[in-house]
């Protein structure tokens, strides 16, 4: 490629947003707490290793009887308020917060990836902070 001879419309996504084809079979919520399975294809969060968590559904994609790929869900990264599977309190603030199921966080690692890190505990939820 050569440099640039003339003006450009160089598309542009918002920080922290991205957005990913969705896995064959499922249904993904707005505000859904959302991952990478082993294939690369997004889906909603569950207890398991080896998920990378992507964000925060921001629209609904159902794909439920659709294929790989069929749907696509556009999620948004930054803090979000999630709820306690009722063992984090605000001496793990600044620790890794860790996937229950698609809305809920633990301090447990056992079987589950992270989800990131706790930035603060109130009494309605978590606020978990996604890279």
């Amino acid at each position: 490629m050569a440099a640039l001879t003339k003006d450009r419309p160089t598309k542009r996504r918002a920080q922290g947003s991205h957005s990913d084809p969705v896995a064959a079979g499922k249904n993904i919520f707005s505000g859904a707490l959302v991952v990478l399975n082993a294939t690369d294809y997004a889906e909603p969060a569950t207890a398991a290793t080896g998920l990378r968590v992507r964000g925060v559904a921001i629209h609904p994609s159902n794909n439920s009887n659709g294929v790989n790929g069929d749907g696509t869900i556009v999620t948004n990264t930054g803090a979000h308020l999630f709820k306690n599977a009722g063992d984090i309190d605000r001496s793990d603030i600044g620790s890794t917060a860790y996937i229950t199921d698609d809305q809920t966080v633990t301090a447990d690692s056992t079987d589950s990836s992270a989800v990131g890190r706790i930035e603060d505990v109130e009494t309605n939820g978590v606020w978990v902070f996604i890279d």
